[in-house]
């Protein structure tokens, strides 16, 4: 269903799933379980695994915060984008690496919910791509201090909202780990 032509395939994205942005985040551990069972389902259907990393004044380059959790383990040849703003598109070669790909389908995985997550579901649907939430397999930090809903209520909403967006010969959707297709639409 997406806008842009002869782009059939699927490909799965990582986000962030660093130390520094995973410390103390909701469901940690669950979280972190399901995006390597995708990974791995990805791996055996030979659908791209891209990852991405945010750096930023708390997530310094090649610090430890800004390493990959270690239970998530990156093989050679899956592609890395790099990025400084919350949109993994906003300014990286991702879109590039995508279209080498022929792909028109990205499914969503990582961390912040909140920020990163969000900002890239949006700029992924406005670039032309079907994107598809895996709901249970984002998570965020708890912001309530600074007056934000609860991390699980963030989730809650982020999965709900998800679940019915679109755009014109575009979609979104929310799916939970065990319901994730890779197959094109």
């Amino acid at each position: 269903m997406t806008n842009l032509p002869d782009r059939p395939h699927t490909a799965l994205l990582v986000i962030d799933v660093q130390n520094g942005a995973m410390a103390g985040t909701h469901g940690r551990d669950e979280v972190v379980a399901n995006i390597n069972t995708l990974v791995d389902r990805a791996r055996a259907e030979d659908v791209p695994v891209v990852w991405v990393q945010h750096s930023d004044d708390n997530l310094v380059r090649d610090s430890e915060s800004w390493r990959y959790v270690p239970e998530l383990v990156r093989r050679d040849g899956e592609p890395l984008v790099h990025k400084t703003y919350g949109d993994s598109f906003e300014s990286t070669e991702l879109e590039e690496l995508l279209a080498e790909r022929g792909v028109g389908r990205i499914v969503v995985t990582g961390a912040q919910t909140d920020a990163c997550i969000r900002a890239t579901l949006h700029g992924g649907l406005v670039r032309g791509y079907d994107v598809t939430l895996v709901g249970d397999a984002h998570t965020t930090e708890d912001l309530t201090a600074y007056g934000a809903p609860s991390p699980d209520q963030v989730i809650a909403h982020t999965n709900l909202y998800w679940r019915e967006s679109s755009a014109p010969g575009r979609r979104g959707g929310t799916v939970d780990t065990a319901e994730v297709t890779f197959a094109a639409y």
